[in-house]
């Protein structure tokens, strides 16, 4: 589970030892993931235990699957969650903003994939959950960088998901509306400059939804998606109703995001 330590991944990873699972929360804040774990294994079902990791270092997240791999028998689930969000127009983005996003949503997936797919094909067996985003599946304005890396994961996980199957290998990506993690509040890495308008990031994340999902029924939703095979996971209800909107009537989505446009440029009046 990378980005275990918090968000989604967290919400997921105690939805799973829950159930019994033994679970590896791998995450760049180690001492965030080591308090996932130990306040997971205080729950008595299944265990986990956590280690620090950059998703970025291809090897690092290779040499980390291998020992998982090695030290409890085999790689059942293999979950790339780590991300982060960059928002601003794209005067305000410089090639740094393109490059760690890109680095960790997309390459770190890769890296992730890269890993996992060979141990899971000589078992015969596997799960590979990629968390993309609904920003993968519609426009999104003010959210660029960020939109573009989620597309490329539906895409490589839609384009996997079928040579996988001839592996026994089952590849699922989630693509959740906004939901209620400490990402949307971050507001981009800490050593890159601030977007005017990422302090805003909860409150427009709030308001386009009317509200923001919980990581806890996201869990449920991606565990039932795991098991029925789903190859996307959209949640929540109307993360779903914006993608078939997007998908029947194309043009509705650039007129809201007009709207939304508008409305950004009042906050930063």
């Amino acid at each position: 589970m990378t980005g275990g330590a918090s968000g989604i991944g967290a919400a997921l990873s105690r939805a799973m030892v829950a159930r019994g699972d033994t679970v590896v929360i791998a995450d760049i804040d180690g001492e965030g993931a080591q308090t996932q774990a130990k306040a997971l294994n205080e729950q008595g079902t299944g265990r986990a235990w956590a280690t620090d990791l950059d998703v970025r270092d291809a090897d690092a997240v290779g040499a980390l699957v291998q020992r998982v791999a090695r030290e409890e028998g085999r790689l059942d689930v293999m979950v790339n969650n780590a991300g982060i969000a960059v928002g601003g127009e794209m005067h305000e983005l410089s090639l740094a903003h393109w490059d760690r996003v890109i680095d960790i949503n997309l390459r770190g997936v890769v890296h992730g994939v890269h890993a996992a797919f060979p141990v899971m094909s000589r078992q015969g067996s596997g799960h590979i959950v990629n968390t993309a985003s609904l920003a993968g599946l519609v426009p999104s304005p003010l959210l660029t960088p960020y939109s573009a890396t989620k597309h490329a994961v539906v895409g490589l996980s839609l384009a996997l998901r079928p040579e996988a199957a001839a592996h026994g290998v089952r590849v699922t990506a989630v693509c959740p509306g906004f939901t209620d993690t400490p990402i949307l509040d971050k507001a981009g890495p800490a050593d890159l400059s601030k977007p005017a308008l990422a302090e805003y990031g909860r409150e427009l994340a709030s308001k386009a939804q009317g509200g923001l999902y919980s990581p806890e029924a996201l869990a449920k939703d991606i565990l039932r998606g795991m098991d029925r095979n789903r190859g996307l996971v959209v949640a929540p209800r109307s993360a779903r109703v914006a993608w078939r909107a997007v998908r029947l009537a194309p043009g509705l989505s650039n007129a809201v995001g007009k709207l939304e446009m508008r409305y950004v440029r009042r906050l930063k009046a």
